[in-house]
C-alpha cells in the first residue's frame, strides 16, 4: 500500500466521519439504554435464570425426546426467553440497538455507492433490501 497524502485524506475523514457518529443522538441513547439495563438488577435476574434455563436445556439437547424433560425444559427456556425480551428495559435496548445498525447499515452503503454503484453491499439485516445483495446470478451467465 502506498501511503499518500490522499490516503491520509480519507483516514482523516474517515476519523471525522466516527467522531460525528460517536456524538450522534441515536449513538448517545444506545448508550444511555445500555448502561441503564446493564445497571438493573431485576434485568440481571432475569437474564441469570435465563441463562441457567437455556444451560440446562442445551444439556439434554443433543438426546431431542428421548432425554428426560426435553419438552419442559424447552418450554421453560422459551418462557424465560418471553420473559427477557418483554422487559421494558431490554426490548427498548433492542430497538435503540436496531436503530443503530439501521444508521450504521446506511452509512456503509452511502458510503460504498459514492465509490461505485457496482459494489455489492451485505447489511446482514433481511430487510435491507435497497442493497444489491450478492451477484443477483448475473455474474454467472457466460
Amino acid at each position: 500500500m502506498i501511503y499518500n497524502e490522499d490516503f491520509f485524506e480519507i483516514e482523516n475523514l474517515v476519523n471525522e466521519l466516527s467522531d460525528e457518529l460517536l456524538s450522534s443522538q441515536l449513538v448517545s441513547e444506545y448508550v444511555s439504554v445500555y448502561l441503564e439495563m446493564d445497571q438493573n438488577k431485576e434485568v440481571d435476574t432475569i437474564l441469570v435464570d435465563f441463562l441457567k434455563a437455556k444451560e440446562a436445556f442445551e444439556l439434554i439437547e443433543p438426546y431431542g425426546k428421548y432425554a428426560p424433560d426435553f419438552k419442559e425444559k424447552r418450554r421453560n427456556v422459551r418462557q424465560h426467553k418471553r420473559i427477557l425480551d418483554t422487559n421494558e428495559l431490554v426490548s427498548n435496548f433492542k430497538f435503540k440497538e436496531t436503530s443503530l445498525q439501521n444508521m450504521l447499515d446506511y452509512v456503509t452503503f452511502d458510503i460504498a455507492k459514492s465509490i461505485s454503484e457496482d459494489i455489492k453491499i451485505d447489511a446482514g439485516n433481511p430487510f435491507f433490501e435497497f442493497a444489491k445483495r450478492g451477484c443477483g446470478g448475473s455474474c454467472h451467465v457466460s
